[in-house]
């Protein structure tokens, strides 16, 4: 209606007719004759008689348009978005955090092969005990993940990333005064791991709740990230060693990390989620009730069903290999004979080319074409290969060779990324997919670990890098050759409905927070409106 302000408000709902004291016009907004008595002519009871003049109605509707389109969304488009799942709106605004929060996390992490030479060298120690420090770190995300997963259905997303932000730059700000190495595992490792661990499952998680059509390109867009960021990272840090020293880069690096907060805060708030399962109140209290309510939030049921563990173990697998190159390709370029831009420039080539392997993947997989875990096996096997091929093609000492087979092992290592946790829904559900996720990282963290002392332990037996990566690229075969057993894998179609495991209502109770993600502001305005 017409408000004494002037503002035409709405009545869904009512049918006045020809009703003398109240006109409603074809678009459902109500006037009243108190309301304005001037608007049409010169007294006010001419306004609502039956010989209203006869542009009344098309100044009512032209003013009615202007609202609209202003103020309301069309019914046909929000019944259109609501067909379409949440694709779009302020999950591209999280698709940005992600993008941001990855680059300060796993971007990093990938470059921190520019100070293992550097540690070497200070504090005089083997190539196995310095690579104790990235695999700490690595394995710390992955073993804290759970626990994040655990505090965002229990609590709010958005405090735990924020949360995980600060510990992550609070770990490399107090590695930067270490004394020695166990300093630097409990910084760098440990304290920055834990921030690394709350940030990224959620951050993940609530980008793919907030993603239906369009979710492996959201992811893959959002990880290009991590290949974007080695590749301006390596120099940079090469930059702000030769600097600063090692100690002043890994002060500026922490203070980038605190970013990670800003990604964080763009979450929106959510309601604490409700307790998973209905409890007495006698019971309330008990250990049993609170051993139920911990068990839900870290959905460890999955642990008892054979596709998810099926997927855990080759997941686990190829993760020993896929961060060897980046902790040990720098070092082997330089070992080889070349200068340290060049050996730099190799890592931030392969960075370039999983930039666009990730991009890449993401469309082609949304086209449908392909099952996702076929896919999925393709580059897993590709980027073993390749990483294989990584010490044969630098034998000859050619710069050409060691950078083609450097950008082909990049491009198939950031076509698998995004894979890896866009299938997880499709073997436990997007109803426990939050908990899935946190329990992958969680088991896959020991493999974590082992890869890089692994490798540097074979460097320091052998005197080279051939045997650390053709162990590396091997685990990446085998892990796709793993995947090979899951229930349903030689189909050519997903699996129908039917097949998989009904979620219970009990289990639909632990995950009001994955639901409260996917509520979109129009959605929220609506139910306000009414």
């Amino acid at each position: 209606m017409l408000s004494n302000e002037g503002r035409l408000v709405k009545q869904p709902g009512h049918t006045h007719g020809n009703n003398p004291e109240n006109l409603v016009n074809h678009c459902g907004f109500l006037t009243t004759k108190e309301m304005i008595p001037d608007l049409f002519c010169t007294r006010k009871t001419d306004l609502f008689t039956t010989a209203a003049l006869p542009f009344e109605p098309a100044l009512l509707a032209l003013l009615t348009f202007v609202v609209n389109m202003t103020n309301s969304k069309p019914k046909s488009e929000s019944r259109s978005d609501d067909a379409e799942g949440s694709d779009g709106g302020w999950g591209w605004v999280l698709v940005a955090a992600l993008f941001v929060s990855t680059s300060l996390v796993f971007g990093l992490m990938r470059s921190l092969g520019i100070f293992f030479v550097e540690f070497v060298q200070y504090f005089d120690e083997s190539a196995q005990a310095i690579s104790w420090i990235s695999s700490t770190g690595l394995a710390a995300q992955q073993f804290f993940s759970p626990l994040g997963t655990a505090l965002c259905n229990a609590y709010d997303a958005r405090l735990v990333v924020m949360t995980g932000g600060f510990l992550s730059g609070l770990g490399l700000i107090l590695a930067s005064q270490a004394t020695c190495l166990v300093h630097l595992y409990l910084t760098m490792g440990v304290i920055s791991g834990l921030g690394w661990g709350l940030v990224f499952t959620p951050m993940v998680a609530t980008v793919m709740a907030n993603f239906t059509r369009r979710r492996t390109l959201a992811l893959g867009l959002a990880f290009s990230s991590i290949g974007l960021s080695s590749f301006a990272f390596n120099p940079l840090f090469q930059l702000l060693v030769e600097t600063y020293a090692w100690r002043g880069a890994l002060l500026i690096l922490g203070g980038l990390s605190l970013n990670i907060v800003a990604c964080g805060a763009l979450i929106r708030p959510q309601k604490p989620a409700k307790a998973p399962t209905k409890v007495d109140s006698e019971t309330k209290s008990s250990c049993a009730a609170a051993l139920r309510r911990i068990s839900s939030y870290l959905e460890l049921s999955l642990l008892f069903e054979r596709p998810y563990l099926t997927y855990t173990l080759a997941v686990s697998l190829f993760n020993v290999g896929y961060f060897v190159p980046y902790f040990h390709l720098v070092a082997h370029s330089r070992q080889v004979g070349f200068s340290e831009y060049q050996s730099a420039f190799i890592m931030s080539a392969a960075g370039a080319a999983d930039i666009l392997g990730r991009v890449v993947s993401g469309w082609f997989s949304d086209l449908g074409h392909f099952r996702l875990i076929h896919l999925l096996s393709f580059w897993t096997a590709m980027a073993g290969v390749f990483i294989m091929l990584l010490p044969v093609s630098s034998l000859s000492g050619s710069y050409a060779a060691l950078m083609a087979i450097s950008l082909l092992y990049g491009f198939c290592s950031g076509a698998l990324t995004s894979l890896v946790f866009v299938v997880v829904p499709m073997v436990v559900g997007m109803e426990r997919m939050m908990g899935g996720l946190g329990l992958l990282q969680l088991l896959e963290s020991g493999a974590g670990l082992l890869g890089g002392p692994l490798s540097g332990l074979l460097k320091d037996i052998t005197g080279n890098y051939l045997a650390s990566f053709l162990m590396a690229g091997s685990f990446l075969v085998v892990g796709s050759l793993t995947m090979a057993t899951l229930p349903h894998y030689l189909s050519c179609k997903e699996p129908p409905p039917s097949q998989r495991r009904p979620i219970d209502d009990k289990e639909k109770g632990s995950h009001l927070e994955l639901q409260q993600m996917n509520s979109l502001p129009s959605d929220i305005n609506q139910r306000r409106a009414e």
